[in-house]
């Protein structure tokens, strides 16, 4: 069938489903009145039609959380402007546990979500959730979670009115027309092709669903996620079911329970999934059920679905239900700018969160288009964060049979994923391995945690509280901070800036003045027009027009883009990445001058090698380079090796090491050693919404320079007006040694929640648990308001003594490092 297509368009949005419409709403609602929506079938055929359409408001973090807030809130503004339904029935939820795991896990959580400030989670016990949900039984229940506002609704129809919304504020909505390619020219977006014709537009947008990540290799643009069988089963008509009977959720068993149509529908999160589509999506497919594996992913949590509701047992089932959900490598959805094409966006793999999400993230994304950044800290979902290696047809269909499960796994500290793993290594991964090293993932890396002691397996065994490996890190820890030990840091990401004009160039993306002296290593942050830190790195000058950046492992391709769009195209400025082509090792502690004084036959002495210099270095038959620097706050190098000589430099530092008692150090105790040190870690203490003045690190910006820095202006607006102490980093001290910290513990000051932590580790050498937090306060947060008040931080809901500190309780005149 024919459908006519305008030739232009500001904005077109590929995919009709829930996400998609909401996108092209929000958007209208800003004002783009040219705004095309394209839908290959018709609006909700992919996987919006068979959602659960369970609508919450507790997450993970208060960026989701508000994202959810909205979404909700948004449902009775539509119904308002459009008339028309969205089936917002608000029952409420409820979350069962009967392990202590469990029961720990939701009182951090409802914590956590009470900090927020978004919804309020209630702690309850058997008995109360006996009088919320008469069909359950309670015997062997250890208590739950209550959100009394969350609910359900019907996807179907909250799709409609986002479409019926959208209409109305001008934008053009089409069903059966499909995208069949997608123009550009000069790294950026033009159009797009369609079975009807071509349109030119300014932003293409995908929320194409199950279909993203082929309509991203249409652009050339890497969207991975990948389709599983996720299933559910309908009762018969039960006649006095309640009609404010809530959702329910038992996580231990991998389903939850919604009230549908007067049945009700029991759903699956199960841990292994079975991935659907691997062969292709049927050209026709559209409102369509999938055969599934019905009797081995879905009977078992039935019949646990009968002993925890046992009038199950005497009902029928009317549907066994299988289709198709989008599922990404860290469970996690995407969104925002691609970093291969510009004004190309993203906003696909819901991970079965889209019917509750979408609103705010409709919302985010237009504001995203139409103000040039992020409005909220979203650095979790940022499309940036994906490599291209994730979006292999292996990976990521080895990788989601474990995400699915993931949403109702226990969340523990440190929890690593099992499958997809093996994919990247250090060039010492083998020497790592002799060394008993456990390893963890990040960006594809198997990096080194910890390390076990000979004859102890180096196996994670999770829990909230002091988990196996504590010990072990613990003497790593003071390894570093009495003596001397060394870490892989190979996985840095590592770029080259070269050409005439890269001074010049870094000038203006870096805070600090990076004119510097050869060899000259530059701490800085890279800012937002708001003045936001967008990178937190080091800059290093190695030549007149070469210059070294080294970044944290997993925000390659963030960086890499706000490099290529943030560097004028008239600029001989050429960037590389590097970061294969270096091994770091780091070698930390107040004896490794000595070490490395012997093993590099090196004059380390603070006169000829002062603090945050590089100069090149000999170790054994590798030439490298060696820069003083600490991440950890002791006296310390970082040894740059070729990787090729990896193998041969580490044996050469060993074999030294062994007579200064050398040990191997994990990452679990870097983060401890920075964490005493109050040094921020990028995507937790400091992102885009942060600025450095904020954190703390206002030192870090040259207000002066010759070329202002990207966010100048609002730094001197901040420093000016002296509004960044309303809102300040601080570090906090547990006083009970006991209890772990690990991130977003409520902060509260005489009883008052004033904020949550951002980060936490335990301190080995301050002997507790350490946090970093933001407090906000309208008369700034300073020495006095600290000393006058009375913190605690609570940890799943108890209240524990903490101290509390503007600068770092470890060296916090950095005497130590600087030895």
């Amino acid at each position: 069938m024919s459908v006519e297509i305008p030739a232009r368009a500001s904005a077109v949005i590929i995919g009709g489903g829930v996400i998609g419409t909401s996108v092209a709403y929000h958007l209208a609602k800003l004002g783009w009145t040219d705004v095309v929506l394209l839908e290959r079938s018709q609006f909700s055929c992919g996987t919006t039609w068979h959602a659960a359409g369970l609508i919450g408001t507790m997450r993970a973090n208060e960026s989701h959380a508000r994202l959810c807030e909205y979404s909700m809130s948004v449902l009775q503004e539509l119904e308002e402007e459009t008339g028309q339904s969205t089936g917002f029935k608000q029952v409420g939820s409820l979350t069962i546990a009967h392990s202590e795991a469990r029961l720990e896990e939701l009182k951090r959580v409802a914590s956590m979500n009470n900090a927020f400030g978004v919804t309020q989670v209630d702690m309850v016990t058997a008995e109360e959730i006996r009088s919320l949900y008469p069909y359950l039984e309670t015997s062997d229940l250890l208590g739950g979670s209550w959100v009394p506002h969350d609910g359900y609704a019907s996807p179907v129809d909250v799709t409609a009115s986002f479409v019926r919304g959208a209409r109305g504020r001008g934008a053009l909505c089409l069903e059966g027309v499909k995208v069949t390619g997608i123009t550009r020219a000069n790294g950026k977006v033009t159009g797009v092709m369609t079975d009807q014709g071509e349109i030119q537009a300014d932003f293409v947008v995908n929320c194409g669903g199950l279909w993203a990540r082929n309509i991203g290799k249409m652009a050339g643009v890497n969207v991975p996620l990948h389709a599983c069988e996720h299933y559910y089963a309908v009762t018969e008509k039960l006649d006095d079911m309640p009609l404010d009977l809530p959702v329910m959720r038992d996580h231990d068993k991998c389903a939850y329970y919604k009230p549908d149509a007067g049945s009700l529908l029991v759903g699956a999160f199960e841990q292994n999934a079975v991935p659907w589509g691997h062969k292709g999506i049927p050209e026709d497919f559209s409102f369509d059920e999938i055969e599934g594996h019905m009797e081995e992913q879905m009977m078992s949590v039935l019949e646990d679905a009968m002993e925890r509701v046992p009038m199950l047992q005497n009902v029928g089932w009317r549907k066994f239900f299988c289709g198709p959900e989008s599922f990404t490598p860290d469970d996690q959805f995407h969104m925002g700018e691609a970093p291969e094409l510009k004004n190309f966006y993203v906003a696909a793999g819901l991970n079965s969160v889209g019917i509750q999400t979408s609103g705010g993230l409709g919302r985010a994304l237009a504001d995203w288009m139409n103000n040039g950044r992020s409005p909220m800290d979203l650095w979790g979902n940022d499309i940036r964060r994906m490599y291209p290696f994730q979006g292999t047809q292996q990976y990521i269909h080895n990788r989601v049979t474990e995400t699915l499960g993931l949403l109702y796994e226990h969340h523990y500290p440190y929890k690593q994923m099992r499958t997809s793993r093996d994919v990247r290594h250090s060039p010492i991964h083998e020497k790592l391995v002799e060394h008993n090293a456990c390893f963890g993932e990040a960006a594809g890396w198997e990096r080194p945690n910890w390390f076990a002691p000979q004859g102890v397996e180096p196996k994670y065994e999770y829990s909230f509280g002091k988990q196996n490996w504590f010990n072990y890190s613990a003497e790593e820890h003071r390894a570093f901070r009495e003596n001397v030990a060394m870490f892989d840091q190979s996985t840095f990401s590592k770029y080259l800036v070269q050409g005439k004009d890269s001074c010049k160039a870094l000038q203006r993306i870096c805070t600090a003045n990076v004119d510097v002296p050869l060899g000259k290593m530059v701490y800085t942050h890279w800012l937002n027009d708001d003045g936001g830190i967008e990178a937190d790195l080091t800059v290093t000058r190695l030549e007149e027009n070469q210059y070294m950046v080294v970044s944290a492992a997993a925000v390659t391709y963030k960086d890499l883009s706000w490099l290529s769009r943030n560097i004028s195209d008239d600029a001989h400025c050429i960037v590389t990445d590097v970061t294969n082509a270096w091994a770091i090792f780091g070698v930390m502690g107040p004896n490794s001058r000595s070490l490395l004084t012997e093993a590099l036959n090196h004059d380390m002495s603070t006169e000829q090698f002062p603090f945050g210099s590089l100069q090149d270095i000999e170790l054994g038959c590798a030439v490298g380079r060696a820069a003083r620097v600490s991440f950890v706050g002791e006296l310390g190098w970082e040894i740059y090796v070729p990787v090729d000589m990896a193998r041969h430099a580490f044996d050469q530092l060993w074999e030294v090491g062994r007579d200064h008692d050398l040990k191997m150090a994990g990452l679990h105790s870097l983060d401890s050693g920075r964490i005493e040190k109050k040094f921020v870690h990028f995507g937790h203490d400091v992102a885009d919404e942060d600025t450095p003045l904020e954190c703390g690190l206002g030192f870090v910006c040259d207000l002066n320079k010759d070329i202002p820095f990207i966010g100048h202006d609002a730094i001197a607006r901040q420093k000016d007006t002296g509004s960044w102490e309303n809102k300040r980093l601080v570090q906090f001290l547990l006083q009970n040694p006991e209890t772990m910290l690990y991130h977003h513990e409520p902060i509260r000051r005489d009883g008052k929640i004033v904020g949550h932590l951002t980060s936490g580790n335990y301190g080995h050498t301050l002997g507790g648990s350490v946090g970093l937090g933001y407090l906000h306060c309208e008369e700034g947060v300073t020495k006095d308001y600290l000393e006058s008040g009375r913190f605690e931080i609570e940890v799943g809901g108890e209240m524990i003594p903490a101290k509390a500190s503007l600068s770092a309780m470890y060296d916090s005149r950095a005497e130590r490092m600087r030895a």
